[in-house]
């Protein structure tokens, strides 16, 4: 069994209140901000103005050492590659998971899944034109497997891991263009769909450092090395 398996049993035993009360959340305030991209893929524009309340996101994704303890009080099935050398060091993101193991985790612990808009002004961090989270500068370097966290530079509200690391699943359906029909307050995406929203670079792609504006997707059911989750909250 790899030595990271042992690791992250080790640690686990706690309650879910413990684990909320371990993870950093960042208080992202009510009001405006621009969605989308005009430079990128039709599917990530027009650039719209959307109202959001304010709501609290964690700075770095859930990590295995979170997930484990999930794992022994709920005796639910472990996430795809879970003992898998490379993927199994506390630290790391957990990956490998559905987007309904995420929600039932994120409930579990006492939070959800951010909304894509959310996910969009949280990692924008009031940075509105910048390429990227941190910026416009692109990294000389990459990751060949999920990184302990926190491993990139932090945006202006301390967030860390928004590009270059995973997927992070989000709460809402996805559908093309959305955007050109989203509310202008609190939009939730669709009401239905076949695909579940997911933002944030992943390290496995030819080129891991996405947009801060680009959009991806995938079947909920569906469970890959780089998607992992973010947890939220309301304040």
């Amino acid at each position: 069994m790899p030595s990271g398996t042992h690791e992250i049993e080790a640690i686990s035993g706690r309650t879910a209140r413990a684990i909320i009360r371990d993870v950093e959340f960042v208080l992202v305030g009510a009001g405006p901000f621009r969605m989308g991209w005009q430079g990128g893929l039709p599917c990530e524009q027009p650039v719209h103005e959307v109202w959001l309340d304010a709501f609290l996101i964690a700075a770095t994704p859930a990590t295995n050492a979170d997930f484990a303890e999930y794992l022994e009080a709920t005796a639910a099935a472990p996430p795809a590659f879970w003992r898998d050398e490379g993927f199994s060091r506390p630290r790391q993101p957990v990956v490998g998971l559905s987007w309904d193991e995420a929600l039932g985790f994120a409930r579990w612990v006492g939070a959800r899944l951010p909304t894509e808009a959310e996910w969009e002004k949280a990692a924008r961090g009031g940075l509105d034109d910048a390429h990227f989270p941190w910026g416009d500068a692109r990294p000389a370097s990459r990751f060949t497997a999920p990184p302990e966290v926190p491993a990139t530079r932090a945006n202006p509200l301390g967030l860390t891991d928004l590009s270059g690391v995973c997927h992070e699943w989000c709460a809402d359906w996805y559908e093309d263009g959305y955007y050109a029909i989203s509310p202008l307050k609190n939009p939730r995406g669709p009401v239905d769909g076949t695909r579940r929203v997911s933002r944030g670079g992943a390290w496995r792609h030819a080129d891991p450092w996405s947009p801060v504006a680009h959009r991806s997707s995938l079947p909920p059911h569906l469970r890959y090395s780089d998607y992992g989750v973010r947890l939220a909250r309301n304040p």
